[in-house]
């Protein structure tokens, strides 16, 4: 192929491609990585399951990070490990239940982490219950939290709009 003036006057013209620049690219990465770290750890919600329905509340303090008691019709749950019956419980004549308070004292003892360290650490318990489960077994899980070194109860509500 013969080489005409044309073909070297566009070769003389031709300027390099340049490379891409990941300078700007890394920093929007950077950034993107650090928002996304800070506004994580401020979800605080509990979800509830689906045979609880929890009461309506206007409270507006956001629930720490606590051991959380499930108290449904069926039985009764700490941190998703099935402790008692209800049935059981409410026939009982104790006045607290030997599951819950094994239960929580077994979660001081086993910390694993960071997290659990802080939420064994906390002394707070929280009680997810239906909102039809009658109060001496709420008392009865209340009793047996404080029995086992959790004296700050508090209890899950559903969030609804304020009334002005």
């Amino acid at each position: 192929m013969k080489v005409t003036r044309r073909m070297k006057r566009m070769g003389r013209a031709r300027k390099p491609v340049p490379g891409m620049s990941l300078t700007s690219l890394m920093d929007v990465f950077t950034i993107l990585v650090f928002f996304l770290l800070v506004n994580s750890s401020s979800a605080q919600t509990l979800e509830s399951p689906k045979n609880i329905a929890l009461p309506a509340s206007v409270a507006q303090t956001k629930p720490n990070e606590t051991i959380v008691i499930m108290v449904s019709e069926e039985n009764i749950m700490v941190q998703g490990t099935i402790v008692a019956l209800t049935n059981d419980v409410i026939g009982s004549k104790q006045e607290y239940i030997p599951g819950i308070v094994e239960e929580l004292n077994a979660k001081k003892k086993n910390i694993i982490g960071i997290s659990t360290k802080t939420i064994a650490s906390s002394r707070e318990v929280t009680i997810l219950s239906d909102k039809t489960i009658k109060f001496r077994l709420l008392k009865k899980v209340m009793t047996s939290s404080t029995l086992a070194g959790y004296e700050k109860i508090s209890m899950a509500v559903i969030q609804k709009a304020t009334q002005n």
